[in-house]
């Protein structure tokens, strides 16, 4: 007697889930992470503000009120016909806002909230753009060391070796001025003069780019150099070599993607000592060029009053720690993300 044959309902191989890529894989880890998902929603915030500060602030960070200097938070006060129109909230809903100062005034009578939240566009640029150099210089340089080797390698490894041992923050304080020294020469002729009507009219943060840029890729250099040098043995990387591929093409199409992930977590911890960089060179008078607000020029010129105006300090003062905390809690969510061996131990 034969036994029934069960029918064998067909494989739909298209149902089956298909495995995620390393980045969807750091993608989901980073989202268990909730620390490091509301640092990288507040950064968002803070990048927001940056953009449509005009629309939230009641003042310029430039309109004076000398009648109602050094004012608590939530002081209300007079303005007249004038002054109201220089109100960004006249004849808005939030019109109120234009009669009291929502934070504070500081020595020159100005609104501490609406130079705070204009103090974001300087702190935002200075994490973009030393960023930016950083992984710029600093990854060209480290890959094409430790893809070629030899005495490409040692040329540049030489060089980062001799900058590693120059203090950074007594070089930028040089740097920034010499360039204020250029400022006050006033060279209107050939390349100098350009730069330093191009610094005047983005308000000193142009040296102040160059200045922090400078020397800060120096470590990215040698995270890529490593990163390089532990992938081009690898086994895809011969393969790649085997069938004809050019240098070009096992840089951008093998290397760079797999290096990717520890350069990223490392610049992301790095920013906020950009932005604390940027805040000590303003508190010391060689950051942006006044009025343009700073947190660390905000500070400065409210510390030595802290006791009757704590307000002055603290306002931009917490500012700063959130913003650089929000950096530090998404760097360390970024970096238990692209490491496998830190995933579930949180």
């Amino acid at each position: 007697m034969s036994e029934a044959t069960l029918p064998i309902s067909p494989v739909n191989l298209g149902m089956e889930s298909k495995p995620r890529s390393p980045l969807q894989n750091a993608w989901r880890e980073f989202r268990r992470n909730q620390i490091a998902v509301f640092g990288g929603i507040f950064i968002i915030f803070v990048v927001l503000v940056a953009f449509i500060a005009p629309l939230i602030t009641p003042y310029d960070f430039r309109t004076q009120n000398t009648a109602v200097s050094r004012s608590k938070p939530m002081t209300g006060y007079i303005v007249s016909e004038t002054q109201a129109e220089q109100c960004h909230w006249n004849n808005t809903p939030l019109e109120w806002g234009c009669t009291i100062y929502l934070a504070g005034s500081d020595s020159l009578g100005r609104d501490l909230f609406s130079r705070v939240v204009y103090g974001t566009r300087v702190s935002i640029s200075v994490a973009v753009i030393a960023s930016v150099v950083s992984v710029v210089i600093g990854v060209i340089i480290g890959t094409i060391s430790g893809y070629f080797g030899g005495w490409i390698d040692d040329v540049f490894m030489r060089i980062v070796d001799f900058l590693y041992a120059i203090p950074v923050l007594p070089i930028i304080i040089l740097m920034q001025v010499y360039f204020q020294a250029l400022a006050r020469r006033n060279v209107a002729a050939g390349l100098g003069g350009y730069l330093l009507e191009l610094n005047q009219n983005m308000g000193g943060l142009l040296f102040l780019f160059i200045a922090i840029g400078v020397l800060n890729w120096i470590g990215m250099a040698r995270l890529a150099r490593g990163q390089v040098l532990t992938y081009k043995n690898k086994e895809f990387v011969e393969a790649a070599e085997s069938v004809g591929a050019s240098h070009q093409r096992i840089i951008f199409k093998h290397l760079l993607p797999n290096i990717f992930g520890p350069l990223l977590v490392a610049e992301t911890l790095a920013i906020p000592g950009y932005i604390f960089l940027e805040a000590i060179l303003s508190f010391i008078g060689l950051g942006v060029n006044p009025p343009i607000p700073s947190w660390g020029s905000m500070i400065n010129e409210g510390y030595q009053g802290v006791r009757s105006n704590a307000h002055l300090v603290l306002v931009p003062g917490i500012a700063l720690t959130l913003l650089t905390l929000a950096f530090n809690f998404m760097g360390d969510g970024l970096r238990d993300a692209f490491d496998p061996r830190m995933r579930g131990r949180k």
